[in-house]
């Protein structure tokens, strides 16, 4: 069981997938991922699925029962208290399943890789910040030839989001991902080894 708990974080198109899938494959480390989570937690069948349901209404969900995601973004993007409601019913949900899945992770440590870790205030679920940071360009390009959105949205993602500046300053440790895959390489073999030690010491207390 991982006592110890690296929040991995950091802005769109940053590389966090690739630094997580590093550690993943390299060294065999547990990874809890929010998003993964956040769909889980609104599959058919779940609790909060049915409230999603109640309060929007049958076509909130498709034929086979799925949440329409892109319909329920339109929803929250333009109607801030639907927004808010939906934060109040899905945070703790979600937050007790990532606390879940550390608490199970059978790896010496475990990655919690969640974008919006230090926005949302949940930076104390883990002993260490790991931030993946390169230039706000690269990030931009990254997520618009990623995902194949306009830059304008991508932009307006980067600006709720909080600065590089803040999220440098809440980092334990930073991958510049800007480098060559090499060097990202190495600079989380370095990491991978202090995170080794402080989950060693953390078990002896």
């Amino acid at each position: 069981m991982s006592q110890f708990v690296v929040g991995l974080t950091g802005g769109i198109g940053s590389g966090k997938s690739t630094v997580a899938n590093i550690f993943q494959t390299q060294w065999k480390i547990d990874i809890v991922d929010a998003d993964i989570i956040a769909r889980q937690v609104v599959e058919p069948g779940t609790v909060a699925l049915e409230q999603i349901v109640k309060k929007f209404g049958d076509d909130i969900i498709d034929n086979s029962g799925q949440l329409k995601r892109t319909k329920l973004r339109e929803i929250v993007f333009t109607q801030p208290q639907a927004k808010t409601w939906l934060d109040q019913l899905l945070h703790p949900i979600i937050r007790q399943h990532m606390s879940s899945a550390c608490q199970t992770a059978q790896s010496p440590y475990c990655l919690l890789v969640v974008p919006l870790l230090l926005e949302n205030n949940l930076h104390s679920m883990a002993d260490r910040i790991l931030v993946t940071d390169c230039w706000p360009q690269t990030q931009l390009s990254r997520a618009v030839n990623r995902d194949n959105n306009s830059p304008q949205l991508i932009l307006s993602i980067m600006n709720k989001q909080i600065s590089r500046q803040s999220r440098l300053a809440a980092a334990d440790d930073v991958v510049n991902t800007e480098l060559a895959r090499q060097s990202v390489e190495q600079q989380c073999k370095i990491l991978h080894q202090q995170y080794l030690e402080l989950a060693k010491l953390k078990a002896l207390r």
